[in-house]
């Protein structure tokens, strides 16, 4: 896994210089996410993976199934990437993408699982107190789990904050096992 990262980064700095340069960030970040979708699809897979296709035709299957989703900037980003037999990478691509957005932009993604919804105030005081602890914009994404029994899980990047009832009584077993 960690290889295919080292690989992908250069495609990646590339095409968050070029969105930077062009003044297009959201733009490449919504284009790559796309291709990295249309990447992973199994069907897709077949194509990329099939051995008696060359990179042009892969590259020319690619951008006709994205249609007007691709630029002209993105279409020769996809014909680059096919060149070098990297379109596999795409899903990769599009992750160093968007943290080098977050790190210009000093935002950081953060996905809070509770057991029961959060309302809006809950989730902005919860984004307020990780904007001082991460020093950073904090961009909440906010989903239910019945099964944390109460509390949240909270991840920011490498950070993970098991504050669930589930958690606890976990660490508590363990705690009584050892």
């Amino acid at each position: 896994m960690a290889e295919s990262i080292t690989i992908a980064r250069p495609y990646a700095k590339a095409a968050f210089e070029a969105a930077k340069a062009s003044d297009r960030l959201t733009e490449w970040s919504e284009t790559l996410a796309y291709a990295a979708a249309v990447a992973n699809d199994e069907k897709m897979k077949v194509v990329l993976d099939h051995p008696s296709l060359t990179s042009e035709q892969k590259a020319q299957f690619f951008t006709d199934i994205c249609g007007e989703k691709l630029s002209e900037d993105g279409k020769r980003y996809i014909n680059v990437l096919a060149e070098n037999k990297r379109l596999a990478l795409l899903a990769e691509i599009a992750d160093l993408f968007e943290h080098f957005k977050s790190l210009l932009e000093h935002t950081v993604d953060v996905d809070i699982e509770s057991a029961f919804e959060l309302d809006n105030e809950q989730q902005d005081k919860l984004a307020q107190a990780l904007s001082k602890k991460l020093d950073r914009k904090v961009l909440v994404s906010a989903s239910t789990n019945p099964e944390l029994i109460g509390g949240a899980i909270i991840r920011a990047q490498d950070l993970v904050v098991d504050a669930s009832v589930r958690g606890k009584i976990a660490k508590l077993a363990e705690a009584i096992g050892a």
